[in-house]
């Protein structure tokens, strides 16, 4: 039997690490999202993101409104929709020693590692 939980403020539910900024970080995060089995979310639930060109795509757009997310982007000049997400990337990158790994898979390591943290101590 598997666990739900209800979606937490300050958690992260899913996450994906590359080596190449493409459309498919956006995505497969929010794939991976959608099929965690142990994440109800709210009927309401919706993504922050910025303007990028990611987050703008028609197809990662496409993707959200299959799923029934919404979307808050920030407008320019004002951060404050993603400015948790903001302080989140701040946290990790001091205090994930990210510039000692030398593969992609030692990077996923230690971020699998910190997120374990984050979302529980």
């Amino acid at each position: 039997m598997q666990k739900t939980k209800k979606a937490s403020r300050n958690e992260i539910l899913a996450y994906h690490v590359s080596d190449r900024i493409t459309l498919d970080i956006a995505t497969s995060t929010i794939h991976k999202l959608m099929n965690n089995k142990k994440v109800t979310l709210h009927k309401d639930a919706f993504i922050h993101s910025d303007q990028g060109s990611h987050y703008t795509s028609p197809r990662y757009q496409k993707l959200l409104k299959k799923y029934g997310l919404g979307q808050s982007m920030s407008r320019r000049g004002n951060c404050w929709d993603n400015a948790p997400q903001e302080s989140f990337f701040g946290h990790l990158k001091d205090e994930v020693d990210y510039q000692s790994v030398r593969t992609l898979k030692e990077l996923k390591s230690k971020i699998n590692h910190y997120m374990v943290y984050y979302n529980n101590y």
